[in-house]
C-alpha cells in the first residue's frame, strides 16, 4: 500500500521544463513505454520498500530504474528527431541534484566530525549522569531533540536520544516507547521551522521560493505538534528516578567547540551567500567547509605527544595517557567527509532522475491538475503531510516541487510543515523512526506508536491551524 501512495503523489509535477524551457514534450502517458518506465519505477520502489528483508541498500534498485528510465525515454526522442529536449531535461535534473547533494555533503561532514569529537557524547553522558526523573528524561529529551534538529539532520538528533532513553529507561518499556515516540515527534517538527532541518526544507529554500527568515514562521506551529501529544502521553509514564548505569567517563576532544564554532560560522556563510549575494546556498557551505578543512589542517599539524607536552608543561607519557580520553587525537577531515550517508545521497539521486523522468514523459501533469486545482492548495498541502506518513517525504516535496504550482509563501510554508510533521503520524514515515525501531531493540515498535497516532494527528491538525492563524498575512 506504501507504494500506491508513492505513485500517487509523485505522478503530480509536470510543469516543470513547460514553465523553464520551451520543450517539445512528447506525451507518452497513453504509450507502452510510458506503462514500462512506470512498471520498471514501481518495481524499484517495491524494492526499497523491502529492504530491510532482501539486506540490498535502498540506493541500487531506484539508480537502476532512474538509468533504464532515461534510456528508453532518449530512444524515444531520438526516434522522433529531437535529441535536444531529453539533454536539456537530464542537465536540470542532474544541477539540482548536485546542488543538494554538495550541501549535505558539507552538513554532513560536519555532523561526523562533531559525532567524531564526542559533542554529542557529551550531551548523552550529561544526561543520564545527572539523576532527573523519568518525566524529566521523557520532557528533556524531546526538547533537545526539537532544539538540536534545527540544525543537524533529525535522523542523528533522533538516534542521540534514543540512545539516552535506552540507557536509563532500563526494562520499563512503557517509558522506552512513550520517549521515542515523542522523540521522533519532536525531531521531525524540529527540523521543519529551519532549512538546515531536514532535505525537504532545504530543498524549498535552496529553490529560493521562501527566505531563510520565512522559515522561522513555522516555529510555533512545529512546536505545537510536538507539544500536544507529549502533554498527553507523559502521564503514562509514572514518576521516579531513572536507573543509573555506570558508564565511562566521556570528555571532549581537543578542537570540539572549535568544530562546533565552525559549524555555525559555515551555516551563516550560506545564508549570506543566498541572501545578500543572490549565489546558491551551496556556494556559502563549501566555503564553510575550507573552515573546518583549515582547522583541522592545525589540529593535525599541531598534534604530537611531544608538542603537546611542551606546550602544557608535562611529560610526554602524561599525554598518552590523555590521548586514551580522546582529548589529544589527530583530526583528518577526510575520513569524516568518507562518513557521510552514501546511500542515501545516492538514493536522492535515484529518487531525482526518476521523478524528472516520469515527469518529461507526462504522468506528473495528469495529477498536477488533479491535486492543486480541484483539491486546491490548502487541501493538497494537508494531503501531502498525510501522504509522507506512509512514504518517505523527500520525493513527496520534490514531486510538489517539479509541478512548481502557483502559490503564495503562506502556502510554500504550509507544505513545508505538512511534509516535515506529517512523516511523525506512522513510525515510518520518517527515517527518524525507522531507525529507532531498530536502535530500541523491541521497546518502540510499529504499534506503540501507532496507538498514539489519534493525538499526534490532533496536534498535525492543531498545527496546520495555528498556522493559518498566526501567518494568514502571507497566505
Amino acid at each position: 500500500m506504501r507504494h500506491l501512495f508513492f505513485i500517487l503523489i509523485l505522478l503530480q509535477s509536470s510543469v516543470l521544463f513547460a514553465s523553464e524551457h520551451t520543450l517539445n514534450q512528447i506525451d507518452l502517458t497513453q504509450n507502452f513505454w510510458g506503462y514500462f518506465c512506470l512498471a520498471i519505477f514501481v518495481l524499484a520502489y517495491v524494492a526499497v520498500i523491502l529492504e530491510e528483508k532482501t539486506h540490498m541498500r535502498k540506493s541500487k534498485p531506484v539508480i537502476l530504474a532512474a538509468g533504464i528510465i532515461w534510456i528508453v525515454i532518449a530512444l524515444i526522442y531520438a526516434h522522433s528527431g529531437d535529441s535536444t529536449t531529453v539533454a536539456i531535461a537530464a542537465k536540470h535534473n542532474l544541477l539540482e541534484y548536485a546542488e543538494l547533494m554538495l550541501f549535505l555533503m558539507v552538513a554532513m561532514t560536519y555532523v561526523n566530525a562533531m559525532e567524531e569529537r564526542n559533542v554529542f557524547n557529551c550531551l548523552k553522558y550529561w544526561l543520564t549522569r545527572k539523576g532527573f526523573s523519568l518525566r524529566q528524561i521523557f520532557w528533556m529529551t524531546g526538547l533537545a531533540a526539537f532544539s538540536i534538529s534545527p540544525v543537524a539532520d533529525n535522523l542523528t538528533t533522533a538516534l542521540i536520544m534514543c540512545a539516552v532513553v535506552l540507557s536509563v529507561g532500563g526494562n520499563n518499556k512503557k517509558f522506552i516507547a512513550a520517549s521515542c515516540t515523542s522523540i521522533v515527534i519532536a525531531a521531525n517538527a524540529g527540523g521543519a521551522f529551519s532549512p538546515f532541518g531536514d532535505i525537504t526544507t532545504l530543498m524549498v529554500w535552496q529553490k529560493g521560493l521562501l527566505r531563510f527568515d520565512e522559515f522561522l514562521c513555522l516555529f510555533f506551529p512545529a512546536i505545537i505538534s510536538w507539544l500536544i501529544p507529549a502533554m498527553l502521553m507523559v502521564f503514562t509514564i509514572k514518576k521516579g528516578s531513572q536507573s543509573l548505569v555506570d558508564q565511562q567517563v566521556v570528555v571532549l576532544k581537543r578542537g570540539a567547540k572549535g568544530v562546533v564554532f565552525f559549524f555555525f560560522l559555515t551555516v551563516l556563510t550560506a545564508v549570506l551567500f543566498h541572501n545578500f549575494l543572490h549565489l546558491p546556498p551551496v556556494l556559502g557551505m563549501f566555503t564553510g567547509f575550507s573552515f573546518l578543512q583549515m582547522y583541522g589542517y592545525y589540529l593535525k599539524k599541531t598534534y604530537s605527544p611531544v608538542y603537546m607536552a611542551n606546550k602544557y608543561d608535562i611529560e610526554v607519557e602524561e599525554v598518552m595517557r590523555n590521548q586514551s580520553m580522546g582529548s589529544m587525537v589527530p583530526f583528518d577531515v577526510f575520513a569524516k567527509i568518507a562518513r557521510s550517508e552514501w546511500d542515501t545521497l545516492l538514493f536522492f539521486y535515484g529518487v531525482v532522475m526518476c521523478v524528472g523522468g516520469l515527469s518529461l514523459i507526462g504522468y506528473l501533469a495528469i495529477f498536477s491538475e488533479l491535486m492543486y486545482t480541484s483539491l486546491g492548495p490548502t487541501m493538497a498541502n494537508c494531503l501531502v503531510g498525510v501522504f509522507s506518513s506512509v512514504i518517505d517525504n523527500i520525493p513527496v516535496m520534490f514531486a510538489v516541487l517539479t509541478m512548481n504550482p502557483e502559490m503564495s509563501d503562506g502556502q510554500w510554508l504550509l507544505v513545508t510543515l505538512t511534509a516535515g510533521i506529517g512523516g511523525s503520524l506512522l513510525s515510518i514515515g520518517s527515517a527518524a523512526g525507522v531507525a529507532l525501531m531498530g536502535q530500541s531493540k523491541g521497546n518502540y515498535t510499529f504499534m506503540s506508536h501507532i496507538k498514539w497516532t489519534p493525538i499526534i494527528a490532533l496536534g498535525y491538525v492543531v498545527s496546520i491551524l495555528v498556522h493559518l492563524w498566526l501567518n494568514q498575512h502571507l497566505m
